[in-house]
């Protein structure tokens, strides 16, 4: 009576943690399959490192600017120093930017729609990006 017992315990313990595994899976492969692809394009290297952004993420804002994904890709990699992702809008009047979101990965966004508006500051890697996503844009 007791083996018997265990015995349906056990293939209960299994059977949950198999059905788990398949919700899991499935949960994995339809945000993968979500996910948009992306269409990174290069800007000149600087000595600091590149700067791409992605062609299918542009979007138009209410207020006029461009929104746009872009990835920095340190000339030295270490733990520390990661591809940094950024959601930029662009003010392609006035040539300037601002990071509304910075994060490692596209999971753990925060965006923060009331960052200031900066100027590149003849950062040629900001304004590699300003100029070719304006001009692919219009």
């Amino acid at each position: 009576m007791v083996h018997s017992k265990n015995k349906v315990n056990s293939i209960f313990i299994n059977s949950i943690g198999l059905v788990l595994s398949i919700i899991v899976s499935i949960f994995i492969s339809i945000k993968q399959s979500n996910a948009m692809p992306h269409e990174w394009v290069g800007v000149p290297k600087s000595e600091y490192g590149e700067q791409l952004w992605d062609r299918q993420s542009i979007k138009r804002n209410e207020d006029g600017s461009v929104r746009v994904l872009s990835k920095f890709i340190p000339k030295t990699k270490s733990e520390i120093t990661k591809d940094i992702l950024y959601t930029m809008d662009i003010n392609c009047f006035e040539k300037s930017f601002r990071d509304v979101d910075v994060s490692i990965d596209e999971v753990h966004s925060n965006f923060n729609d009331l960052a200031d508006w900066q100027d590149p500051n003849g950062d040629k890697l900001i304004l590699g990006v300003i100029g070719q996503v304006c001009r692919f844009d219009n």
